[in-house]
């Protein structure tokens, strides 16, 4: 229930065209609904601007249905196609990024930045880092943004960044992710004033340690102006850049 819904259920209060009960009946869904097996929060659509997300890996099927059968927007994440198709067949307007693995239901219309903003860049080292950088880059655009995407330019040959060297300087905040040595946002951020939102990935040899060895040379990265998510952390990277976007 967003605040739109919340004023129209007062009013018919007011109005007579609600009894008590039946208004009690809706508001009971303030501020989060009780599943049993979770407790959906209904008030994140008024203090973030977008639903609860539902984070897939963990859930039953059946559980991931129930949960987006009480939202009028859905965002689920690390969906695979087994659950989108599960998922369609009661909420037939759902969409699937299947790179991203991301399920998505908009009815609400958030306020649309892709017009009046220049674009978030979502750059990766390599074309192995491509899957989390496509759930940075789609959940940003479903927030309202528009993303640009550099793929697979990686420091092992830097001549393939420093030829969009103008597209870094010219973007208002930069989502970069890599695996392996973890060493690219700290270039990038030299090359920019703009905020870098730093994602390491699990890819890497067995050294990297399924993205602990990326994570902590972005963490030590010589750069300023680079904040870390976790590993594989594409969407937390994409609602930072979105809270930076809005700010600005």
């Amino acid at each position: 229930m967003d605040l739109p819904q919340l004023k129209r259920i007062l009013s018919r209060l007011r109005k007579g065209k609600l009894s008590p009960a039946e208004a009690l009946s809706l508001l009971r869904a303030l501020p989060y609904r009780n599943l049993g097996f979770a407790k959906v929060d209904h008030h994140r659509q008024l203090r973030k601007g977008f639903p609860e997300v539902i984070y897939c890996p963990g859930k039953t099927i059946e559980h991931i249905k129930k949960i987006a059968l009480t939202q009028k927007d859905v965002l689920a994440t690390r969906a695979d196609e087994k659950i989108f198709l599960e998922i369609k067949k009661v909420l037939p307007n759902a969409k699937y990024f299947p790179l991203a693995r991301i399920i998505s239901i908009r009815s609400t219309k958030r306020k649309d930045l892709s017009a009046s903003k220049k674009p978030i860049l979502v750059i990766t080292a390599g074309t192995a880092d491509i899957p989390v950088a496509e759930e940075a880059a789609v959940t940003a655009e479903l927030l309202g943004n528009k993303a640009n995407r550099i793929y697979d330019v990686g420091v092992a040959g830097l001549h393939r960044l420093l030829d969009r060297t103008k597209d870094i300087m010219s973007a208002p905040v930069i989502i970069v992710v890599a695996g392996m040595d973890g060493a690219l946002p700290s270039v990038i951020a030299g090359l920019t004033s703009a905020p870098v939102i730093a994602v390491p990935t699990s890819v890497g040899y067995g050294a990297s340690f399924k993205g602990l060895s990326a994570l902590l040379t972005m963490m030590n990265a010589c750069a300023t102006g680079v904040g870390v998510v976790n590993i594989d952390n594409g969407f937390g990277a994409a609602c930072l850049a979105d809270a930076i976007m809005r700010r600005k």
